[in-house]
């Protein structure tokens, strides 16, 4: 069995402290506390039933029938006791579970998408596979299972404390003959529960180890399978232009077969646990009876004790045994899942504060009271170590416009990356005019789902611009022809060309009025005179506004003043 080391623990704490330290831990304390009373209450009112037992299977073996219906009656408070607990417990506790998942939840988003972690997981490469599917599953398997699990090791606690003293009392004595000697063991069904739960528990260990791995491994499978789909989907233009149709369902064949390898390997494993754990609980239902009947038979014992040692047995035994068939449970929450989710939170987190911790160590973003942008010292890298620019230094005034060229390859694309604050691979300080705006428009902009309206004025909400401005800014930017549609819902991305999609960015711009403006090719699906449209629309609606553009069109010389040239090795030259 792959033990709980002391690393799974610090992971658990380390994921859940967070809720149960927040402005959360009141409301959710009393509910925990609720739920713990109803988890006692219920294994009391199982040792009521337990002992209630005892005397109706009494009444049936001395014939009394007057004694058989005064306990019959109990029979409906026992089971509306239950009733209620049960409801309750599981209405609270998903209550609970829904909280505590939210709170997750919105923390794990907020910890990716601060300090565009998201993006930076993707280029430094710490391993970190389908964060998506972590904060959607992962959060729920953990939130689902350490409730789960830890209430059922409470409830195996209290019921192994409660029966056992039962179990104890009911037991007698056992006396063994050796020789001149007449061995003694009190509660002797006490100790065949310890035993028979050993041994079970031993076996299952020893079966059920492979399955660890395998559930680790099947959520991995699932996550990329699902992935590739999406991305699929999202690329779908790219694949019909390429007829790349049988190419991806080699790729989707080829990934579902490691689901099915793994299921199947599952599948395999799981039968041989289920062969010893079925036959476990079933000879556990008959054991106590062939342990305890020759009691009865000796007269020791009435049909009704018989019936209480067997339940009480069979309640030790399942205490006895939560910890190890919970670890490889098919049909519950497991701990080997558990170990698995933790492994991947734990992982997952970690790497995003590895990330977080890197714009501290590298390129420095300073926000100053001087009304230029300045470059001083920068170096640019790639992840590789490849150095793509040595020692950069720039100053930009407002107004001023740069033009960014240089063979493919050459790192102009990564330069902006820099100077949006996003790459963080190099060394040396950007200097940005405090509480004045930038903007990057990237070659192929960013169209979240919603209207067109919430498209155009992206990232802000409505209201950030009246309609008569948008309208007009639609017209200027030739979009006229969608404004029908600004309140119409779609996958705009999938819809609009790509030369309408730059256009819809450059749309964004005139609304929201950077007083820095960064184009990384933002103008390469347009013809040359719509890019000079364009253009002339940021020259007539940002006149302060500096423009740094990157191309490999001749044409947009004639729209900047600057150019900036990149060479091999990180050389570089600016020239006016």
């Amino acid at each position: 069995m792959q033990k709980l080391n002391r690393s799974f623990f610090k992971g658990l704490w380390k994921i859940s402290r967070g809720f149960w330290q927040s402005e959360e831990k009141w409301y959710a304390g009393v509910l925990l506390t609720i739920i713990v009373l109803l988890q006692f209450s219920d294994v009391y009112v199982l040792v009521r039933y337990n002992a209630w037992q005892n005397t109706f299977y009494n009444t049936i073996q001395n014939m009394d029938k007057t004694g058989f219906l005064k306990e019959l009656g109990y029979w409906p408070l026992f089971t509306f006791a239950f009733l209620v607990i049960e409801i309750y417990k599981l209405y609270l506790l998903q209550l609970l579970e829904v909280k505590w998942r939210s709170w997750l939840t919105q923390y794990y988003l907020k910890e990716w998408l601060q300090k565009q972690t998201y993006y930076l997981l993707q280029i430094m490469d710490y391993g970190t596979d389908n964060p998506d599917q972590r904060i959607s599953e992962d959060l729920r398997v953990f939130v689902a299972s350490v409730l789960d699990l830890s209430l059922g090791l409470l409830r195996a606690v209290t019921t192994l404390f409660s029966f056992t003293a039962i179990l104890w009392g009911l037991s007698g004595e056992m006396y063994i003959p050796l020789r001149d000697l007449e061995i003694h063991i009190p509660g002797y069904m006490v100790w065949v529960a310890i035993i028979y739960a050993a041994a079970g528990s031993f076996l299952t260990a020893k079966v059920g180890n492979p399955l660890v791995w395998l559930n680790y491994a099947k959520q991995r499978y699932e996550a990329d399978f699902r992935f590739s789909l999406v991305r699929m989907r999202e690329n779908s233009e790219g694949v019909a232009f390429y007829k790349g149709e049988q190419r991806e369902q080699l790729h989707f064949a080829k990934q579902f077969s490691e689901i099915v390898v793994n299921f199947r390997t599952l599948m395999k494993q799981q039968k041989k646990l289920s062969w010893l754990t079925l036959a476990h609980w079933r000879l556990s239902f008959l054991f106590p009876y062939i342990i305890a009947v020759p009691r009865l038979f000796s007269g020791e014992m009435q049909l009704g004790g018989l019936f209480q040692i067997a339940s009480a047995f069979t309640q030790v035994e399942l205490a006895l045994s939560f910890f190890i068939k919970r670890y490889y449970s098919v049909n519950d929450a497991s701990l080997s899942e558990l170990q698995a989710v933790v492994e991947r939170l734990t992982s997952f987190t970690d790497s995003m504060e590895r990330i977080q911790e890197i714009d501290t160590k590298s390129i420095r973003l300073l926000y100053t009271h001087d009304p230029s942008f300045v470059v001083n010292h920068l170096d640019v890298a790639l992840p590789s170590g490849t150095v793509l620019l040595n020692n950069l230094n720039l100053r930009l005034k407002a107004g001023d416009t740069l033009l960014i060229t240089g063979a493919s390859g050459c790192g102009k694309s990564t330069l902006m990356k820099t100077l949006a604050g996003i790459w963080p691979l190099g060394q040396g300080t950007i200097q940005i005019p405090q509480k004045q705006s930038l903007l990057f428009l990237p070659q192929k902009p960013y169209l979240p789902l919603g209207t067109l309206r919430d498209v155009i004025l992206y990232p802000f909400e409505r209201g950030a611009n009246t309609a008569k401005r948008l309208r007009e800014v639609m017209f200027m930017c030739q979009l006229g022809h969608l404004i029908e549609a600004l309140d119409k819902t779609a996958n705009w991305s999938q819809i609009l060309s790509l030369g309408e999609q730059q256009r819809i960015a450059f749309a964004r711009a005139i609304l929201q009025q950077p007083k820095w403006l960064f184009l990384d090719e933002a103008t390469s699906a347009l013809d040359e005179l719509t890019e000079q449209i364009m253009y002339n629309l940021l020259k007539d609606q940002l006149p302060e506004a500096a423009i740094i553009s990157v191309g490999h069109r001749s044409s947009l010389t004639q729209y900047h003043k600057l150019q900036l040239s990149i060479g091999k090795a990180g050389a570089w030259q600016l020239a006016a």
